[in-house]
């Protein structure tokens, strides 16, 4: 399995497990498949024709199907990770930093200072790292400030930009293309090649957000440049 897709198996364990296995009894069963919505189809026919002609049974391609996945979910209580770490990240909200917080606010009928308020309130875990080296998907936001990606896309979102989507946020490690909104930023290097691990985050961590004034933000761009 790639290993990005082993991480991600591995963040979302036990829910995901849980999701597979109740789906291999769906499959099973006949239920997990929309032909119990084509019961008098010509393709229903033709394949309850081919089991009885044949004797052999149709599940059979999905019982090895079963038996593969099985494999790769026995396998996901022998990986050991590594104690999630508590990290700390300083955010300036609004203004030239965060270009849509003033429209967050509108979607949901809050003040800018209720809005950084829960962004900030909540201890988010790092479910995955993608789309670009660095690119932490964090969740999940509170239930409040889930809000729909960009209808289009900017074609530019400056470095350490810190972004919600769906019920997730995230910072942009560097300057890239990009659909979430944008609430604020931070001066924080979140990808360095001189850094061990190279990325700030890794899988499982523990993520809180701190508002810093536009003055502290100077203050630390330059110390941490």
């Amino acid at each position: 399995m790639p290993a990005i897709n082993r991480c991600w198996f591995i963040s979302n364990n036990r829910r995901k497990k849980a999701r597979l296995k109740h789906r291999f009894h769906r499959i099973r069963n006949g239920t997990g498949l929309k032909t119990g919505h084509y019961k008098d189809s010509s393709a229903s026919k033709r394949m309850k024709m081919s089991e009885s002609c044949c004797g052999c049974s149709h599940w059979n391609r999905y019982d090895e199907l079963e038996a593969i996945l099985r494999q790769y979910l026995e396998r996901l209580d022998e990986v050991k990770l590594p104690e999630p770490r508590h990290v700390e990240i300083p955010v300036c909200y609004g203004g030239e930093f965060g270009p849509d917080l003033a429209e967050v606010c509108a979607m949901h009928g809050m003040t800018a200072a209720q809005v950084v308020e829960l962004h900030a309130s909540a201890e988010y875990r790092v479910y995955f790292l993608g789309f670009v080296p660095g690119f932490a998907y964090l969740g999940e936001l509170p239930r409040e400030l889930v809000t729909p990606r960009l209808a289009a896309p900017r074609k530019r979102v400056p470095a350490g930009s810190v972004g919600i989507a769906g019920n997730q946020t995230g910072v942009y490690p560097f300057a890239t293309p990009g659909g979430w909104r944008l609430i604020g930023r931070t001066p924080l290097k979140m990808f360095r090649a001189d850094r061990d691990g190279l990325s700030l985050l890794s899988l499982g961590d523990r993520v809180r957000f701190t508002p810093i004034s536009a003055e502290r933000f100077a203050e630390l761009e330059k110390k941490w440049a």
